[in-house]
Parts: C-alpha cells; structure tokens; sequence
C-alpha cells in the first residue's frame, strides 16, 4: 500500500539532472531480448553464409568414419583419446565463426542500446544483492512476474510459430534421412535455415515492443515528486529563501556604502519625493560628473537629509531626476544626454559656492 501510494505521489517528469545522475551510477534502461535477438540472428548469419562449407567437411568425415570404422581403433585410451581429437578438432573449426559472431553480436546489441562505460558503482558491494528479502521482490513482485509473463508469452509464440514452419518440413526431413551424410546435413541446414528466420521475425516483434517498454518503465521508475523536484533546484540553483536573504544583504550594504559617500557629492538632483541622485564633480578627478547615489521614496528622502545635514544644494527638477534615476548607476559617470543640463547646475553651484572648486 505504500508502495503504491509513493508511486502515486510521484507526478513529475524526471530532470535532466536525475536522469543523467542514474545514468552515471550506471541505471540504464536494457530490453534483455536485444541481445537474444542478435544471437539468433548471428546464427541465421552463419547458417546462410558460413554453415555450407562446414556442413560439407563434416559430411565427408562421418561418412569416412561410418563406412571404414576399422580404421579408428579403440583398443586403448589412446586410440579414444585420437578420436576424440579429430571429432572434437572437426567441430571446433565449424564452431569457431559463430562463436565470433555470437561474441560480435552481443556486445553490438548492448552498445546500440547504451555505449559502453565503466561504472564502479556497479561492482560496489552492496547488501541488497545478497538480501533475501529484496531477491524475493525481484523475483516475486510485480516486475518479476512481468518478466515471467512476457517469457511464458515468447515461449509460447516462438513454439507456435515453430510446429507451423516445421510442419511443411516434416516430409523433407524424413525422406533427407535415406540420403547420404553429407546431402542430409544439407537437408537440416535448409530446414534450419527456415526455422531460424521465423525466429528472428518473432524476436525482432518481441525485441522492439521490449526495447520501447523497457525505455518507458526505467523513464516511469524515475518519476519524481514535486518535493523531490524542489528539493534538486535547492540543491543545484540553492535555497530561494537563502538566496533572496543575501541579496536583500547586499542591497542593505550598497545602500549604507552610499550614504556614506553623499556627504562627498558636489550636488544632489531630486524629484521632491520620489527620486534623488547625488552627483559629484571635480575636474581634477573625473571628466564628468560620477553618481555617488540614488535613491527611490524613503532612500531618496534620507539622501535628501544627508545632503541637508552637509550643505549640499539640492536642486529640484521633476523631468531631470525621474530620466537620469533610470539611466544612471552608482559609481559611473552620468551619459552624455545629461552633460549640459547637469554642466548648468555644475556651474550654478561653483558661483555661489566658489571653494568647491577645490574639494577633493
């Protein structure tokens, strides 16, 4: 019950961060048919273009050792031990190209569906591989009994398939077994053959439909919850709640940063209540005048009083303060628009204030 209540809750797509941190411990999705369906057909493969020539030289061996049995002696252990060579020998030189194939095969099947890659958290020990009670979920619960459904499922498809393909070949085979060896292994090949491409069609059925489920059933187990989803942006992008105290910190350090830079200010330009900017200007120091603050409401107003407090002048210009408040920033020099009308009361303040020139 809650098991399945967890599922449930679990309503959100899996991120790109989870998604790629299962995949790095190694969680990948792999439909187990692909690798079977590459091995039945690696053997289709062998049988059409390989299995004549072997076949043959098989042939011709049984048919040398049936008809002439005295020449393999078996009165001692080393005549069945030169027997068992040649046999042996005989069908290691058949073998040898499907068990390439075989090899190719299932390492090309694994690598279409995932690239290959080292992962040691796979080979990491872990108590749940050898936990009794998590290898009876495996294998009892529901995934478990999946797997056996969908095997119960190919058994009985590929056998079907089978007595249908086999049953046109039933009267081949019998009248195959009067010929000689080399013509019936032929004979068994051909209908091997016909067997092999029904499987493969079968499997390649199965392969696909388990290919798309497997991907969809590993996408559906990385589900998420909309904790888990806000608990990862904490994580990657950090706390809001975090975050919006270090700005509001840093707003409050910039603000007391300007205030103590006004007492400094050549003058301040103001909207009467809204917006004022401090502005200094010395020759020596800069080619135009610098912003030393700005202010909105009540920072505008306290700039307002710094500039009091310090006998600043202050010069209140509605259209002037509210463009320059949104142009300007702390610490720059005002744009060119503003040179001559801010120049005006630059130099209004060094008429009546003649030893500003000299402030520093």
């Amino acid at each position: 019950m809650a098991e399945s209540a967890d599922k449930e809750s679990k309503t959100e797509q899996a991120t790109e961060k989870k998604i790629r941190d299962t995949v790095e411990k190694g969680k990948l999705p792999v439909s187990r048919e692909a690798p079977i369906l590459a091995s039945f057909l690696a053997i289709l493969v062998f049988a059409v273009f390989f299995a004549q020539r072997d076949i043959g030289e098989m042939g011709v061996f049984l048919s040398v050792f049936l008809e002439k049995p005295e020449d393999w002696p078996l009165d001692t252990a080393s005549d069945i031990g030169t027997l068992y060579k040649a046999v042996l020998m005989q069908m290691g030189k058949a073998m040898v190209a499907l068990v390439v194939m075989l090899m190719v095969a299932g390492f090309v099947a694994s690598a279409i569906q995932n690239l290959p890659q080292f992962v040691g958290e796979r080979i990491r020990p872990q108590a749940s591989r050898i936990s009794l009670t998590e290898g009876w979920k495996r294998l009892f619960g529901a995934q478990g009994f999946v797997e056996f459904a969908k095997s119960l499922g190919k058994l009985v498809f590929v056998t079907l398939v089978l007595v249908f393909v086999l049953r046109g070949d039933l009267t081949t085979l019998l009248s195959g077994m009067i010929t000689p060896p080399v013509s019936f292994g032929l004979v068994i090949r051909d209908i091997a053959i016909n067997i092999l491409v029904a499987i493969v069609a079968v499997m390649a059925v199965i392969g696909a439909i388990d290919l798309v489920w497997s991907r969809f059933h590993w996408l559906q187990d990385l589900r998420m919850t909309r904790q888990e989803v806000k608990d990862e942006m904490k994580q990657s992008e950090g706390d809001p709640i975090v975050k919006s105290r270090l700005r509001s910190l840093a707003r409050d350090r910039a603000r007391r940063r300007m205030m103590t830079a006004v007492p400094r200010a050549t003058l301040v330009i103001a909207n009467p209540t809204h917006f004022s900017i401090a502005l200094r200007y010395v020759r020596e120091e800069n080619s135009a005048p610098v912003v030393l603050a700005k202010g909105q409401d009540l920072v505008a107003l306290r700039i307002r009083e710094i500039a009091a407090e310090n006998n600043i002048p202050v010069f209140e210009d509605v259209a002037l303060a509210r463009s320059m408040y949104k142009q300007v920033s702390v610490d720059s020099v005002i744009p060119p628009q503003f040179y001559q009308a801010v120049a005006e009361l630059v130099r209004i303040v060094y008429a009546k204030q003649p030893s500003k020139k000299q402030a520093s």
